[in-house]
Order: C-alpha cells, then structure tokens, then sequence
C-alpha cells in the first residue's frame, strides 16, 4: 500500500520553479529539491523517476494553471478590450516558459495557448486579417515586455501599442 504524499506536488513545482527562476537549469537537482521541500532525495526519485522527469512535471503543472488562468480571463474580460485581457491573464508564468520549447509536447501547448490568446485578442480588435495581425504584433509585443521587465527593463504602455494598432 502506498503511503500518504505528505507534500504535495504542487509545493514540490514551486521549489523547482523557484530553483529555476535563481539559478537556471543546473540549479535544480534531487538534492536541491530536497532541501528545499524537506523530502528525502529517494522520494523524489520514487515520484518523478528522474531529475528531467521532475522539472518536466513542474512545467507541465505549470502551463497547467497559465492555461487555467487564461480562460478565465478570456471569459472574465469577453466584453472588454485587449488591454483588459492582457491585465486579466497577468504575468503569470508566461516568460519563464519560453525554455520548454525543447520538449516537444511542451512547445505544443504553448503554440495552443498563443493561439489562443491571439485569437481573444483579435475578437476584441474587430473581424478581419487586420484584427488577426494586430492581435499578433499585441501578444508579441506583450511577451517582449513580460520578458525584458523580469530583467528590469521599462516597458511599455499596453494601451499605448492597443492604439497604435488600432
């Protein structure tokens, strides 16, 4: 029988991110999991199989509650403009995943979830290949600045580029 999970995945995903967001890649290890979680290094083994296993989970919980947090937000903000959504969805993990686009699965989730966001967008900008194109250049414009303000860069207004492109 096996036993109760005293911590739960979710507090795991945190320490790995957490790991991820100070140290990159090479600072995630059972043993740093480990410590950071209070689990034994086997336990970890025993639940994830392997190191990549383990932060491949984490990302996967991760797109997980971004895609959660997205259709909420579309449905939240469905009579609002682009801006509105954009607030809504956040900064959530949407920067920091840009490094799953070497797993595969993972790269396909975030194109669905670009898709996505795109597709919400042009709905708020009119109808047309002008609406799908601007709700292309605002999502990129978006990720630029969710990217280069996590390195402490100013960015942008977001209604600034929505007139613009409007």
């Amino acid at each position: 029988m096996p036993r109760t999970r005293t911590i739960p995945d979710d507090r795991i995903f945190a320490a790995v991110q957490a790991l991820l967001d100070t140290g990159g890649d090479k600072a995630v290890s059972f043993a740093t999991v480990a410590a950071a979680t209070g689990l034994a290094a086997p336990t970890l083994v025993q639940r994830y199989g392997s190191r990549d296993g383990m932060v491949r989970s984490a990302r996967m919980a991760a797109w997980e509650r971004l895609e959660t947090a997205t259709a909420e937000a579309i449905l939240a903000t469905e009579d609002k403009g682009p801006q509105a959504l954009l607030k809504a969805i956040g900064t959530a993990d949407a920067a920091a995943l840009a490094a799953d686009f070497r797993d595969a699965d993972l790269a396909q989730r975030a194109a669905a979830w670009r898709a996505s966001v795109e597709a919400a967008l042009s709905l708020r900008l009119g109808t047309g290949q002008k609406a799908r194109e601007s709700a292309a250049l605002l999502f990129a414009a978006w990720q630029g600045q969710q990217l280069w303000s996590r390195m402490g860069e100013p960015g942008f207004r977001l209604k600034d580029a929505v007139k613009r492109l409007t």
